[in-house]
């Protein structure tokens, strides 16, 4: 502790209280439970602790506040909840980031998921803060180092873009993100694993990301097992620890896993509360609210640091039609799509190109790069649309000079794609250029 800042250590003592409001349980009505004498103290979104006669402790959060009464949305089905049991009000859960976090692993309300204990920064942040002004935010930056070659070269990501990664289950999408973190350009990075499976936690901080990593990385994480409350705070305390390192001026990586659990955790709020669903099963205020999360990422003021951030989209039977993924390409900087069928014969990332568009070109690219692009992408998309005839065996050479030069170099363009690279966009476009340069003379691989 000699190494935190004295006012962490004071900011601690300030919160402490020898006061607790207590309330007592006054109905239980399909899964929600009423409390009075606590509608003059709690406030939407804070903790309650209810003491069971029989069994556990029960926590929750205030979900609706009357004027004599309060409704507490339980953490788990309030079985043995009786009439008169005590509800305490928790002390507040405002949540203050710090520097000393990094490397750890917390819960959406800032208390350490790993074996350590944990001090709040030295300041209480809201964790729903409203995005930068958007006239005096600064432009998107340059170009990042992301590790892989095929995000270096075809699909850019510059310093303050938002990027969608639009997956269905068991194709790559976790894996992708824990590559990102360990190796894309940037001074710190934070992680929502929001809804996750419990097992898959620790597996993707000690083995997915690593100790290395770890050390500039912060974790948010809730379990699937936990309330919606709180898995969708998992998503804006994630977002509050990036805000807070980048107003200390620092680059910052926002990698969330994933939006649709966000946005699912959200519809059970909602519809608890009675809002309608209008939008393929989810509420109206979905949208407002995946926008607002989005907008507080991105570049920041000109005394700010900016956040670079990756929302990922479980996308059910590759539709990417379907309402959240339909918000996401709306509001963000660029989308990257993974591919079932590129996963399925083995290459990693299986990012479809011809599905996918990154938004900081042209200007985030040469001249020259450029061209390399719209060369390429024109020889993806040749084969792609004469895949079938091909693999068929209807194929002549000869008889289209640009599928000629794409049948001759697509095994090679697909090996680049799925390649790492941890020399840098430079070195990515050299052998981008090579292959290109294969094609147009006519060369055999």
């Amino acid at each position: 502790m000699s190494d935190l800042d004295p006012m962490i250590l004071k900011h601690e003592f300030d919160r402490m209280t020898a006061v607790r409001h207590v309330g007592l349980v006054s109905s239980v009505v399909q899964g929600l439970v009423e409390i009075s004498g606590l509608n003059e103290h709690a406030r939407i979104g804070d903790l309650l602790t209810l003491q069971r006669r029989a069994g556990a402790d029960l926590a929750g959060e205030v979900l609706q506040v009357g004027a004599d009464h309060i409704h507490m949305i339980p953490g788990a089905a309030p079985d043995g909840v009786r009439l008169g049991d005590r509800v305490y009000l928790d002390p507040s859960s405002n949540f203050a980031p710090g520097m000393h976090w990094l490397g750890r692993v917390i819960d959406p309300f800032g208390k350490p998921l790993d074996s350590n204990p944990l001090l709040n920064g030295s300041h209480d942040r809201d964790i729903m803060q409203a995005p930068p002004p958007a006239v005096a935010r600064k432009p998107l930056g340059e170009r990042m180092v992301t590790g892989l070659s095929v995000l270096n070269t075809m699909l850019p990501i510059v310093r303050g873009q938002r990027v969608g990664l639009f997956s269905g289950s068991g194709v790559g999408k976790s894996t992708l993100l824990s590559t990102l973190a360990r190796s894309m350009q940037a001074d710190v990075v934070v992680v929502a694993l929001i809804g996750e499976r419990g097992r898959e936690v620790n597996e993707f901080v000690a083995h997915a990301i690593g100790p290395e990593a770890m050390k500039r990385t912060i974790v948010v994480a809730a379990t699937s097992d936990q309330s919606a409350l709180t898995r969708r705070r998992c998503a804006w305390s994630a977002m509050s620890a990036a805000e807070f390192l980048r107003d200390q001026g620092l680059s910052v990586l926002f990698l969330a896993d994933s939006v649709t659990r966000f946005a699912e955790a959200h519809r059970e709020i909602a519809v608890a509360m009675g809002e309608s669903p209008s939008l393929r099963g989810y509420p109206a205020s979905v949208t407002p609210l995946i926008a607002n999360l989005c907008e507080r990422a991105g570049p920041g003021t000109q005394e700010q640091g900016d956040i670079t951030a990756v929302f990922s989209v479980l996308v059910a039977g590759s539709d990417m039609d379907e309402p959240i993924a339909d918000i996401l390409r709306g509001v963000l900087d660029g989308h990257i799509v993974l591919s079932r069928d590129i996963a399925e014969r083995g290459r990693f990332p299986a990012i479809d190109l011809s599905k996918s568009v990154s938004r900081s070109l042209p200007e985030a690219a040469s001249e020259a790069e450029n061209q390399m692009i719209k060369e390429t992408r024109k020889l993806v998309g040749s084969y792609e649309q004469s895949e079938v005839m091909i693999k068929a065996g209807l194929y002549a050479e000869g008889s289209d000079p640009l599928l000629d030069q794409a049948v001759r170099i697509y095994q090679e363009l697909d090996s680049f794609f799925g390649k790492p690279d941890s020399e840098g966009i430079r070195t990515s476009f050299d052998r981008l250029s090579l292959i290109l340069r294969r094609a147009s003379a006519g060369l055999p691989r």
